[in-house]
């Protein structure tokens, strides 16, 4: 059983508590991060016993203090970053206002940057790291009304690239999972019609469950996982193949 320790942003609810859950459930001491509701982030703890903290991830000084306190609390630094926080904003581009273009980018993808750059220098020192950063499908493919969602998730295919050639000769592996349509509370809201769209697109014909994010991400964390960087594991029942 591991007893490193795991940070995992936007880790109380979707597929994020999902990864927060396997982490734990692994061995991982396990610190979760979230934005909003309160009362959803105190229950997931006392379920779990997975310490939380609220703060906002686009903040950089946020991101440092907020680290720093879960370092002193699990007493040690990350050994292990899952960059899962987002949000969608959604509009066609010649209704999108500047405000709604800049949450998703700032909290999508300039939230990778703050979270890793946090920790990044503690992993160089003890000369091992894993670093996660979760993306999107939408990000590979594009998706109408998401000009700014699609940018961000694309970005963090590049961000991820990028870190892990020059993190890979300090024992830093950095990849990012790309899910497709997975059955998190905001996918299953949707419309009927539209819920049947969406499957008939997906060739193994179902939504994805956040369990088969998490499996993905805990085998990418592995110890045994540090021939692997740079890469993107899709978890997309197949719809988008690149």
């Amino acid at each position: 059983m591991s007893k490193r320790i795991a940070l995992v942003t936007g880790g109380t609810r979707g597929i994020g508590e999902a990864i927060s859950r396997a982490l734990h459930k692994a061995g991982y001491k396990v610190a979760a991060t979230y934005a909003s509701r309160d009362e959803d982030a105190e229950l997931f703890s006392k379920e779990t016993g997975i310490a939380v903290y609220k703060w906002n991830i686009a903040d950089y000084d946020a991101c440092e203090k907020g680290v720093a306190q879960i370092c002193e609390d699990l007493g040690g630094s990350i050994d292990v970053l899952i960059n899962n926080a987002g949000i969608t904003r959604d509009s066609a581009m010649h209704k999108m206002s500047f405000e709604n273009w800049e949450a998703v980018i700032e909290t999508n993808l300039t939230s990778c940057f703050n979270m890793s750059r946090v920790v990044i220098d503690a992993m160089r020192e003890k000369k091992f790291g894993r670093i996660v950063n979760i993306s999107s499908m939408n990000g590979q493919m594009g998706q109408f009304g998401q000009t700014n969602y699609s940018a961000a998730k694309a970005g963090i295919f590049g961000f991820t690239k990028a870190l892990a050639r020059e993190t890979a000769s300090r024992g830093i592996t950095v990849n990012a999972v790309s899910p497709g349509y997975i059955a998190t509370e905001m996918v299953k809201a949707v419309r009927e019609d539209i819920m049947k769209q969406i499957l008939a697109g997906i060739p193994v014909g179902r939504l994805g469950e956040p369990e088969e994010v998490a499996r993905a991400v805990l085998f990418l964390v592995a110890e045994e996982a540090s021939f692997i960087t740079g890469e993107t594991l899709s978890v997309n029942g197949g719809q988008y193949m690149e």
